[in-house]
């Protein structure tokens, strides 16, 4: 199933995307007349904590609501006509991983990690589909990075491997957009990595069941047409399994968190020195991984 959030004026507003298009879950209930089960308030991160229960009521209301032409045109959208939002509005945690793709650690020059390399971003970096990214006027090397986005699903702390995915809700794209001259500015990569808009992450958070073996999916990065990188996630150091296994036994992840999982061969800094065009104002850059759609925003400098 695949879960979108989009604005409405009372703030995000829950979604199942279609064939046939968006499924407005509260106009939904509403039309069918069930407003008194848990769904008539779902969002997203009531759907994400009450896991399989969840998606199984939607599953419900999605086969009620295409079955019912009088019901579709009261709640079925358009969705290019959509605002759309981050596919996980308000996670407690946003983690990401480093160097996590062999090619790429080959790429910058540096040594496989023998541990998940991890850092953060704060929740000012959190964005969505089809919303512009600010240029920061004190960087002039912004850099993309396609990354799968794992979803937290249910507590997790001292997870083994083998136990990993049952922790997983689901994932979705991610650009971990880094602003390579702050990032190298100090030993800590972070002030490179949080700015404002840095973290797009959509359009759909996807759950585990439809994505199904995380560690085979086909990864883009596409930048003003041109395809800049396209690998597999089994090019992944660590694999899913192993990231959530390996944060859990440092910090507990609770349902919502956030682990931006690691890039692939072919960001702008792994180019040769005289070759290196960093973003700029006006690019537009999508990022497509298998089964989860394409994330698409456009760069613009600040004022």
């Amino acid at each position: 199933m695949k879960l979108l959030n989009f604005k409405q004026e009372q703030g995000w507003v829950l979604g199942i995307q279609t064939e046939q298009g968006v499924i407005d879950v509260q106009a939904a209930v509403k039309a069918i007349g069930n407003t008194s089960g848990t769904l008539s308030s779902a969002s997203i991160h009531s759907v994400i904590e009450n896991g399989q229960a969840a998606v199984q009521q939607l599953h419900s209301l999605m086969e009620q609501v295409l079955a019912d032409h009088s019901v579709k045109t009261k709640c079925l959208l358009d969705e290019d006509s959509l605002t759309i939002g981050p596919a996980v509005t308000q996670p407690n945690k946003m983690i990401c991983v480093g160097l996590n793709y062999r090619k790429h650690a080959e790429e910058t020059n540096s040594p496989i990690p023998d541990y998940p390399i991890l850092f953060n971003k704060f929740n000012n970096a959190l964005n969505s589909h089809g919303h512009d990214v600010s240029l920061p006027k004190v960087s002039t090397k912004v850099d993309y990075e396609a990354e799968l986005v794992i979803v937290i699903g249910a507590e997790a702390k001292y997870v083994a491997k083998e136990d990993a995915l049952k922790h997983v809700f689901g994932y979705c794209n991610g650009n971990d957009l880094s602003a390579r001259d702050l990032q190298k500015r100090t030993q800590q990569w972070l002030l490179g990595k949080t700015c404002d808009g840095f973290g797009p992450i959509g359009p759909y958070l996807v759950t585990a069941d439809e994505v199904g073996d995380p560690n085979n999916l086909d990864i883009k990065c596409i930048v003003n047409g041109e395809v800049r990188q396209h690998s597999n996630t089994a090019d992944m150091i660590f694999n899913v399994e192993e990231i959530v296994s390996y944060t859990s036994q440092h910090m507990t992840l609770v349902p919502g968190d956030i682990i931006f999982t690691g890039t692939p061969a072919g960001v702008v800094m792994g180019y040769p020195a005289d070759q290196q065009v960093f973003l700029q104002h006006g690019d537009q850059v999508t990022i497509e991984i298998e089964k989860l759609g394409s994330l698409t925003n456009r760069m613009v400098g600040e004022a």
